[in-house]
């Protein structure tokens, strides 16, 4: 128990340093929770930064996940605290206790977890959402896709029930933090990838 809730911790507190935040303030010498979706992630980076900001903000949640992972594994000589530690670090993006809880979705952080503690599953689940978004531009509809394979994913190539466990968990919040979205897709109003948003973000 303490390995669990020490990783996760430690990758709650990793999870609180907003790569779009910071970049905003640095960059562009604006908070981007005020701009766009106001939301601190890649999608909004992209349509308030444009492509090359978008993209360092995206490298920077993936690496913040992954750096995560790796130490405390390696910290604790068990992939479970890397697992913990993933987790720990999506909740820390999206609720960072520094910039009062306002924070980004988790998608990425999910990814950069999810390449930690195993390639294949974080490998498919890039390619999945460009395939996901190519077809669709939908990103939430990308995002919302992935995170609900994320469990079975674990499940399909071996992993225990505990493992299976936490990617139910990693899958909730990211269908929790997609809920304005999927009300937005279901009433056939989300806006796509490319296109500017209109009326209430």
């Amino acid at each position: 128990m303490i390995l669990r809730l020490t990783s996760m911790l430690v990758g709650y507190l990793l999870g609180c340093f907003q790569t779009a935040y910071i970049i905003g303030k640095l960059a562009m010498k604006t908070d981007i929770r005020e701009m766009g979706s106001k939301n601190a992630g890649t999608t909004n980076a992209v349509r308030v930064f444009g492509w090359k900001f978008g993209f360092l903000t995206f490298l920077g949640d993936i690496s913040k996940a992954v750096a995560a992972v790796l130490v405390m594994s390696a910290l604790y000589q068990d992939p479970k605290a890397g697992l913990y530690a993933g987790l720990g670090v999506v909740l820390g993006h999206n609720w960072p206790v520094f910039l009062k809880f306002k924070g980004g979705k988790g998608i990425a952080s999910t990814v950069g977890a999810l390449l930690a503690l195993d390639y294949r599953i974080g490998l498919g689940a890039i390619l999945f959402m460009i395939l996901v978004v190519a077809v669709t531009r939908y990103v939430s509809l990308a995002s919302i896709l992935m995170a609900l394979s994320i469990p079975a994913a674990f499940a399909w190539l071996g992993h225990d029930r505990e493992v299976v466990a936490v990617g139910v968990a990693f899958a909730a919040l990211a269908i929790y933090r997609h809920r304005e979205n999927i009300a937005r897709l279901l009433q056939g109003r989300e806006n796509k990838l490319g296109k500017k948003k209109e009326g209430k973000p």
